[in-house]
């Protein structure tokens, strides 16, 4: 498996997600945590899901938007269906665990200096770490 270095569009990505972060705690005292966004529309609804449900409709219309506007946007995902969604699974279950998932704790807690999300975010990345390893080197990838 290869992967595609991209630093510009990275910084571009992560630019705007912190953006979009701090806009939202600016204007609405809101945190961009997508596990609680999500948490507060799915019955029963919270008192506030409009703007839940407002801000997750963004988050998976701006791609259709893009493509309509002729942006293409290169998407290649090595791995089966089936793997998507056991992965998915995994990792909203962790999420629950774990009071949030990597953007709510690593992009939004760090930034409020929260010791709980500064442990979460470093378990998170040796996580990761740990799992290229196993399968790239051990598994000889997949």
């Amino acid at each position: 498996m290869t992967t595609e270095f991209t630093p510009l569009a990275a910084a571009l990505g992560g630019l705007l997600i912190g953006l979009a972060s701090v806009l939202l705690m600016a204007l609405h005292g809101r945190i961009a945590g997508m596990t609680g966004i999500v948490g507060g529309i799915v019955p029963p609804l919270a008192p506030d899901w409009p703007w839940r449900a407002s801000f997750l409709a963004g988050s998976v219309l701006a791609p259709f938007l893009m493509l309509a506007g002729g942006i293409d946007i290169p998407f290649d995902v090595p791995v089966s269906t089936t793997a998507l969604i056991v992965g998915g699974v995994i990792v909203g279950f962790g999420a629950t665990v774990g009071s949030g998932c990597t953007s709510g704790h690593g992009v939004c807690g760090i930034a409020r200096l929260s010791p709980r999300s500064i442990v979460a975010t470093l378990i998170f990345m040796a996580s990761t770490f740990a799992t290229v390893y196993v399968v790239r080197h051990v598994l000889g990838g997949i």
